[in-house]
């Protein structure tokens, strides 16, 4: 009897709804846990998630936070920097988003920007790109050395996944908000931001500041495989609060407080 070998590009079977829910759940209440902790330690944590184009970044940052307080969770996603960023230090406009203690930043795309997108499409000079990746690391060196721990998540696909989700943002009317003019020359130049992507990963994966992979193109296993290495990278206990009582209600002002649609404007009951 010959005995089998796993193929090496056997691919997971998918998650289940069921199960990817199940798990999910879990997650989330380990991230309240470890909001808790950071509110109480006074931590400053810096996430920063880079990646292709629909590769999935804002589905993993939507579950990280969906069930925590935004005041702790943080997400900064910063549109084209303005005539007058244009003219600071490159990094000023990030830093001054940078985490206050008890806080979570989640940069949705970073100063990685000019190792990415800036370098392929032209929006910097080649001096001003090579001078990046020379200063980027003592810049994060500086951010560690501050007393903030800095995680960097690269997400990484395929081309044909990157193409099929494309194609869903086309043909999903609630997608097509995603797509644009710029996502259409991304998918053109894929070997050149391949390029980029190398040279940037060569250049910044220090031990102060290393770049984690993130396997992308199954979606659920991404989101629970990267929630759950972040939970791994800072140690928290469970300081979550005591269950609270909700005691009897005060019903010596008792009155009829339910509104009327005579005297108030109710929306119309559609559904």
């Amino acid at each position: 009897m010959t005995k089998k070998t796993k193929n090496l590009s056997d691919k997971p079977p998918k998650l289940s709804n069921k199960e990817y829910e199940a798990e999910l759940t879990k997650l989330h209440a380990e991230l309240v846990k470890l909001q808790y902790w950071v509110q109480e330690k006074r931590l400053r944590i810096i996430v920063v998630f880079e990646g292709r184009d629909a590769a999935g970044k804002g589905g993993i940052i939507k579950r990280i936070t969906e069930r925590v307080s935004p005041r702790v969770f943080r997400v900064v996603a910063l549109p084209t920097p303005s005539e007058r960023e244009k003219t600071q230090l490159y990094v000023q406009r990030y830093i001054e988003h940078f985490p206050a203690a008890g806080e979570i930043v989640i940069f949705d795309r970073s100063w990685y920007n000019r190792a990415g997108v800036e370098r392929v499409m032209g929006f910097c000079t080649k001096l001003q790109y090579v001078r990046f990746l020379q200063y980027i690391p003592f810049f994060e060196q500086m951010i560690k050395e501050s007393g903030i721990q800095l995680i960097k998540y690269w997400l990484d696909t395929s081309m044909e996944e990157q193409e099929r989700r494309f194609q869903d943002r086309i043909d999903d009317p609630r997608k097509i908000w995603k797509l644009s003019p710029m996502d259409v020359e991304s998918y053109q130049r894929w070997y050149d931001y391949s390029e980029a992507r190398d040279d940037m990963l060569l250049a910044t994966d220090t031990d102060h500041a290393p770049w984690y992979i993130v396997p992308a193109d199954d979606k659920k296993r991404a989101r629970l495989n990267c929630i759950s290495h972040f939970l791994s990278l800072i140690p928290y206990e469970d300081v979550t609060p005591k269950k609270v009582k909700l005691g009897e209600r005060n019903m010596a002002n008792k009155y009829d407080d339910q509104l009327s649609p005579k005297e108030r404007r109710f929306i119309p009951e559609k559904y």
